[in-house]
């Protein structure tokens, strides 16, 4: 069409007024950052690491990941096990060379977290106290003060990027695109820092190597259990600098958020799934306990199938949301199993100790991102991608409960493995050809509503062509060079993809649900990739490969 507008190929910036040197720079402070940082510094410590992040150390998602970690820890569980349940919710289209990756190092990989000073809670007679959330057939989920697991594993880890003096760490610092070599690979980043000291506006560091662990792209919806920081930054780098970004469109909406009213808006409070692995269930408003029957583990099935069964429940009795029940569990357990939500609750009005929880859907774990290979590598040399910005494929169509923070963990460990050894060498940035733009960051309210209403738990072909057409032709308004129109640019760039690769992939696949194509076609098992043609257009593609669906083993199409 006429007025199609293309994504820039670039943020529209002014030229950096400092520079700086670094060989990795590790963008993303959670615990896929600060681990790769801890451990590329322990394999090489003679490399200078930069680490960046877009607030303080402690800000972004980690920090709220209120369920814990899974690994096959606990008396009778295996690596077999974890790896089947987590290939069972990947709903075939998981890479099964990553997820036994995941679940045999895991183990390792939490017990070092324990030895970094992480404080797991355990049971009075010392054994790691593990709980079960939905998908999992064991209990294997290792929390930390109750409900505070990703706050605990933050805090030890900043402890232990603090006591290493050749990890440098800057805040406030968004990455604005990376600088590419006359190769296409990496060699260095822009930054826009906020208040550091020399540091401050717009600056370039050059790298050899960087590592993206920024997170997800929360803040393409409406409402989202994600922090405000989570606005798709590392995705959309990566596609602007050639990156090939995989099966965006799966896109997991936590079944139990914290309903808060009609016109509530970003971050909203979310019910931990282990809220219901203690024995809190889902009822309607007749007092129905509507997940009986929908699944052998009822309340506690995969998520994607109890985020449409609310969803479906909430249209048959027109109701915007529907209850958690969790009186039974009482104020003692409440207190001391999940403190964070209780206290959270009662700020929003509802004692879940004598009252029910409102609950609906709300988005909350992009499972695809930057592809990635086993070892972290993106098809741009150098750049590497780690957490919930990659797609390392151990997720496929719909996260397990608790394998995040187990992903960035993992993975991250393994990017150390391989990148001292294979860092590019010094190359200065090549002439930047790419066409620049940028969109008005009041342009960001539009587009999270119609990604919302037609791009959002319930998918169909003329919701996903409404949805295209406006981000096709979304006006740019006048957009002042500033961090929320860079940020809304982002999400323009990351929402097309999303929409792009949702319409291609015409089945209903884990949290990818399709209205008019409702069911599970394994003839198209495969992947959706995603990048950005030279004219600005979004491209995707196709990539067929088999169903890793072990229930289903023997019956694929």
């Amino acid at each position: 069409m006429t007025d199609h507008r293309p994504v820039p190929g670039r943020l529209r910036a002014p030229a950096p007024g400092w520079t700086t040197r670094a060989d990795v720079v590790v963008v993303g402070s959670g615990i896929a950052g600060l681990t790769a940082a801890l451990r590329i510094h322990a394999a090489d410590p003679s490399l200078h690491l930069l680490v960046v992040t877009k607030d303080v150390l402690a800000a972004g998602s980690t920090q709220w990941a209120q369920g814990g970690i899974a690994a096959a820890l606990g008396p009778g569980d295996t690596p077999e096990q974890h790896e089947h349940d987590t290939l069972v919710a990947g709903a075939g289209a998981c890479d099964v060379d990553a997820v036994r990756a995941l679940v045999t190092e895991g183990p390792d990989a939490v017990r070092e977290l324990i030895a970094l000073g992480t404080q797991f809670d355990h049971h009075p007679d010392g054994e790691l106290s593990l709980t079960r959330e939905g998908g999992h057939h064991r209990d294997r989920i290792a929390h930390a003060g109750g409900d505070a697991t990703g706050a605990e594993i933050q805090r030890a880890l900043i402890a232990a990027v603090e006591q290493s003096p050749l990890i440098e760490v800057v805040q406030h610092a968004l990455a604005v695109d990376l600088l590419l070599a006359g190769d296409g690979g990496v060699a260095g980043v822009t930054l826009h820092v906020l208040g550091e000291g020399q540091r401050d506006g717009v600056g370039a560091v050059h790298c050899r190597a960087v590592v993206l662990a920024s997170g997800g792209l929360g803040q393409v919806f409406s409402q989202s259990t994600n922090p405000s920081v989570s606005t798709g930054d590392g995705m959309a780098v990566a596609l602007r600098a050639g990156a090939r970004l995989r099966d965006l469109e799966f896109v997991q909406f936590h079944p139990t958020v914290m309903w808060l009213g009609p016109d509530s808006q970003g971050q909203q409070p979310l019910i931990s799934e282990a809220v219901r692995g203690e024995g809190a269930f889902l009822v309607d408003d007749e007092g129905r306990r509507f997940m009986q029957g929908e699944h052998p583990l009822a309340d506690l099935a995969p998520r994607d199938v109890v985020a449409k069964a609310i969803t479906r429940r909430m249209l048959e009795t027109d109701r915007p949301h529907m209850w958690l029940d969790a009186r039974h569990l009482g104020p003692e357990f409440w207190s001391r199993r999940f403190p964070t939500i209780l206290r959270v609750c009662r700020e929003h009005g509802v004692d879940p100790v004598t009252e029910l929880i409102p609950v609906a859907p709300a988005q909350h774990y992009a499972s695809g991102g930057v592809a990635t290979d086993l070892w972290g590598r993106t098809s741009v040399p150098g750049l590497y991608a780690t957490g919930e910005v990659a797609c390392s494929g151990v997720h496929g169509a719909n996260r397990l409960a608790s394998n995040s923070l187990l992903e960035g963990l993992v993975f991250s460990r393994r990017i150390a493995d391989v990148l001292p050894g294979e860092l590019r060498p010094w190359a200065g940035p090549a002439a930047d050809e790419r066409v620049e733009g940028l969109v008005s960051g009041d342009r960001r309210r539009g587009l999270q509503e119609v990604m919302t209403t037609r791009v959002g738990v319930l998918r169909h072909a003329d919701g996903l062509a409404e949805a295209l057409d406006f981000l096709h032709r979304l006006d740019p308004g006048d957009p002042v060079v500033e961090p929320a129109a860079w940020e809304t640019t982002n999400l323009l760039a990351i929402s097309t993809a999303l929409a792009e690769a949702a319409a291609l992939r015409t089945e209903t696949r884990g949290s990818h649900w399709r209205e008019d194509f409702p069911d599970r076609d394994d003839t198209r098992a495969g992947h959706v990739d995603s990048w950005l043609d030279d004219d600005g257009t979004v491209r995707v593609e196709w990539i067929a490969t088999p169903s890793t669906d072990p229930s289903t083993e023997g019956a694929r199409a």
